[in-house]
């Protein structure tokens, strides 16, 4: 049974027969597909060939692909439907897959091949994508260890070993905290809330026996939704604490994690000759130093401090109309922000949601992707999921074959918390032409049997963002499968998914929905209330990460080094950073370690791309967005995609001005 998941599959579209996997195959699958990696690098290693770029690195990029099968269908499942079984055997498999992956990256009569053909580059005849192909495996081989010698070589893989081991137990304790947590409410208590929020609240206390009851969970839509609409102060702050403190502590506690992952990455960091973890990862990023990403989030800050004292003087105002003498906390925030648009603005929230049901935003999402780049979307129940909530999608563009998107947006407690989008194959020509297959997640309160799954508007921005990873994956048009889709720099990766939330606000998308001009009026207006508050939220949690990160202390309290950052920069008292240390997956269970900024970087991009959409349907300008920015992935440097579609550098003040920071 381990072929089904190495093997390609005879479906169409190549899916995986996800029906025909067992939680047994995965462990003997991995072991093989190793073995089988390893055998297709030793024939590399014993050509006796002169090193080319074709007999090096175009052969190390055949090599492993089943492996690659088979270790992403196992992330997609460990992430989106784990059970027990699968948590147990998690963290063996990413022990393997590590070892793997060091063993090569120190092979030295491999790296002797590479350094061989980097070296003769000038004369190799590459064209840019393959020049830019060898720079990337000569690095990755530098940057993995490859120039240390054998004690140091042994003291990487074994830091890489336990970086891999404290990953998978951060991002599991994070899990395990928030399926342990729950606030039990009695009907009296849930003053305030949309009927959307009591039916979801209401299935979950039943699932747990507790009929007649409400049951609010530590997801960020749930919590959000409770700290948006419910009356309760002192239920808000009960929620807002549990929800900002998960593993602070306690039987799920990350802080000993946190700060050994932070000594052993800066550890590696000084092996390799960087001086700290942020100068490490940003090498190969847009702002390529912790300065300048830092420098960047400064210049936001600063108007965003000003910004978000006027929100907090009109939030003060609104509690004070209403009798309270309370200062505005964290846990309030949200509730009077909500006030201020009904208010203000007359948008009702709920009244967004009874338009934003899930079928309609994503109907909407599928018919920007048609307007913009002639791209259709036909279900294919034909092709099994992993969960029956999942929905499979056959893509095309004017009649030919594209690739494959699965969804699965309902909240579960077998998935990781969030929403995000992976791959479970990637585009690719290098022998044949392969289609991309990708697949977008996300953690949607599911309606009631019978009634439509309503969204807020935050988390309808949240689907059309992850759907614009997936057109980066969908639309990649690349020979060599690293460079493929979202394998681009990470403060690019977000480019295209930030650019996709602008067309969910876009008056001609809302109208589709079946909103009232009136209702679309309040939302356009409201969008300029808040962004100091976002603006804040986000920019902390950047500028936390690389205090964290840029830290030279072999022994590092992060906690400490948290609370002096956020001293440096003002943090008003009132706000939190949208995600804490002890539960900040993105960088310590994701990519993100050291460049966290990369989500307001990418929005720089964004922001002035959108700014060339006069008419929000330009389909040539759409067109040129498609050629130059998400079919070329890793095949030119990212700031020249941008020039070739902007015909400039990016400009900041496009981010000032979407932001309302101007």
């Amino acid at each position: 049974m381990t072929q089904t998941l190495l093997a390609p599959s005879p479906l169409p579209f190549g899916a995986p027969r996800f029906d025909r996997i067992d939680t047994a195959d995965y462990l003997p699958a991995i072991r093989q597909g190793i073995a089988e990696a390893k055998a297709e690098i030793a024939a590399i290693v014993a050509n006796p060939a002169a090193p080319t770029f074709d007999n090096t690195i175009v052969a190390m990029e055949r090599a492993g692909a089943r492996l690659a099968r088979a270790r992403r269908i196992f992330w997609t499942i460990s992430s989106a439907h784990a059970d027990a079984t699968i948590h147990a055997i998690e963290p063996e498999i990413g022990a393997l897959l590590t070892a793997h992956a060091t063993a090569i990256g120190h092979d030295p009569k491999l790296f002797a091949r590479v350094n061989a053909v980097w070296a003769a580059r000038e004369s190799a005849g590459l064209d840019e994508a393959q020049t830019r192909l060898l720079d990337a495996s000569y690095r990755g081989f530098v940057d993995g260890g490859a120039l240390l010698d054998a004690p140091n070589k042994a003291r990487f893989a074994a830091i890489a070993a336990e970086l891999s081991a404290l990953g998978t137990q951060f991002g599991q304790n994070v899990m395990a905290a928030a399926a342990d947590w729950a606030m039990v409410l009695n009907p009296a208590d849930l003053d305030g809330l949309p009927p959307a929020l009591r039916s979801s609240s209401a299935r979950r206390a039943e699932a747990q026996g507790k009929f007649g009851k409400h049951l609010i969970s530590l997801d960020r839509g749930d919590a959000e939704n409770f700290l948006t609409f419910s009356t309760r102060r002192d239920l808000r702050e009960t929620v807002w604490r549990a929800f900002t403190t998960r593993c602070d502590g306690g039987p799920h506690d990350n802080r000993g994690i946190v700060d050994r992952m932070l000594a052993l990455r800066h550890e590696r960091a000084i092996l390799l000759g960087y001086k700290s973890h942020a100068d490490y990862a940003l090498v190969d990023s847009m702002a390529k130093t912790p300065d300048a990403a830092e420098a960047l989030l400064m210049r936001v800050w600063t108007p965003a401090l000003a910004q978000v004292a006027a929100e907090q003087a009109e939030l003060q105002a609104v509690a004070a109309a209403d009798g309270e003498t309370f200062d505005i906390a964290p846990w309030d925030w949200r509730f009077y922000a909500e006030r201020v648009r009904r208010d203000r603005y007359a948008l009702d929230g709920a009244e967004v949601k009874h338009h934003l049901t899930l079928d309609r935003v994503r109907a909407a999402a599928f018919d920007c992707a048609g307007r913009l780049y002639g791209l259709s979307f036909d279900r294919r129940p034909d092709l099994p999921g992993w969960h029956p909530d999942v929905e499979t999608w056959a893509v095309s563009r004017d009649g030919v074959a594209v690739g494959l998107l699965y969804t699965d947006y309902l909240a579960r407690t077998e998935k990781r918390g969030g929403a995000w989008m992976g791959s479970l194959r990637v585009q690719e020509k290098l022998d044949m032409p392969v289609l991309p297959i990708a697949y977008l997640v996300a953690n949607f309160a599911k309606a009631p049997p019978g009634a439509d799954t309503a969204l807020s508007i935050n988390e309808a921005r949240t689907l059309f963002h992850e759907f614009g990873h997936a057109l980066h994956a969908l639309l990649s048009e690349v020979t060599y499968p690293s460079q493929a889709g979202t394998a681009v720099a990470r403060d690019f990766v977000e480019f295209p998914s930030k650019f996709m939330e602008h067309w969910i606000v876009a008056p001609q998308t809302l109208r589709t929905l079946g909103m009232p001009d009136a209702l679309i009026a309040a939302i356009g207006h409201a969008e300029e209330f808040g962004q100091g508050f976002a603006t804040i939220e986000l920019v902390a949690s950047s500028l936390l990460d690389l205090a964290v990160h840029r830290s030279t202390d072999p022994t590092p309290d992060s906690a400490a080094i948290a609370r002096a950052a956020l001293e440096r920069i003002r943090m008003p008292c009132a706000i939190a950073p949208r995600h804490g240390l002890t539960h900040f997956t993105h960088i310590f269970d994701g990519g993100y370690a050291g460049a966290y900024y990369s989500y307001l970087w990418s929005e720089v991009l964004d922001a002035d791309a959108f700014a060339a959409f006069d008419d929000i349907f330009d389909a040539p300008l759409a067109d040129r967005f498609r050629r130059e920015i998400l079919a070329p992935g890793n095949t030119r440097d990212p700031l020249a995609s941008f020039i070739a579609f902007r015909g400039r550098a990016p400009e900041e003040a496009w981010l000032l001005k979407d932001r309302r920071l101007a």
